[in-house]
């Protein structure tokens, strides 16, 4: 009888010596942090192509480095979507955002608005001129709307969901929500700017919101794109590449 109890006893300490072992392992795997999905590219998602227009690119009149290296990317991207907005930076002459409306001032400055700071930019995408038009190798054929933007004249509008002084909307909201749209994916002109506040704005309107880092390219005015993604980070905007759409 003796022997066999110690026989037990060796048996029950293997057994939660490996009980031991197992919990501990499976701890571990609890701690690993999950594998990332890749983006649900389906009905409920849609590709928002933010300013691709000439005065954005090389030769325009507010040219971002390298803009156009973004339209092979786009139009790769854009075929995996059954759903494609753009926004399109339309402003008047003599727009309130332009430096030359500011006698004495420079393009870069800025200047208290009355809906807050404004950056002084060079005269750009004015209404009806070449700088304002799509790059011409942009190829969305099925994009199915145009949201227009910064055409008010005396307030700037970077996001393609509300205009610079955070009250009037652009109807980009609605439009997406009548859709059934959960998930916006954002690329475009510029990272920092226009792209940036589209994103935000998307995730405060309550869209699972992407950026494709590198279907954007940056102006970085004086920190300005560091600032853009710490921003975004802050309301879980996931930063991706176009290889997560793609591969």
């Amino acid at each position: 009888m003796a022997g066999r109890l110690r026989i037990d006893r060796r048996e029950l300490i293997a057994g939660a010596t490996a009980l031991t072992a197992v919990a501990a392992a499976g701890a571990g795997k609890a701690q690993e942090k999950p594998v990332q999905d890749k983006p649900v590219i389906d009905e409920r998602a849609v590709l928002i192509v933010v300013d691709v227009q000439n005065d954005f690119c090389p030769g325009g009149s507010l040219a971002v480095a390298r803009g156009d290296e973004v339209v092979p990317v786009i139009n790769a991207i854009a075929k995996r979507f059954a759903n494609v907005v753009l926004t399109q930076d339309w402003h008047t002459r003599g727009h309130a955002s332009f430096a030359s409306s500011h006698p004495g001032r420079k393009p870069f400055e800025t200047i208290a608005m009355s809906y807050g700071p404004q950056v002084l930019w060079p005269e750009h995408c004015v209404q009806g001129t070449k700088g304002a038009e799509f790059h011409s190798g942009l190829d969305l054929p099925h994009a199915q709307t145009i949201i227009r933007k910064g055409y008010r004249r005396h307030i700037d509008s970077y996001s393609g969901f509300v205009e610079a002084d955070r009250q009037t909307p652009t109807g980009l909201t609605g439009y997406l929500r009548e859709r059934g749209i959960l998930r916006a994916i954002v690329v475009g002109l510029a990272t920092d700017f226009c792209v940036n506040w589209t994103a935000q704005d998307a995730a405060k309107a309550g869209f699972e919101t992407l950026v494709v880092e590198d279907a954007c390219r940056a102006i970085d005015l004086n920190g300005s794109l560091a600032k853009a993604w710490a921003d975004m980070a802050e309301l879980d905007i996931q930063r991706i590449n176009a290889s997560d759409l793609l591969g």
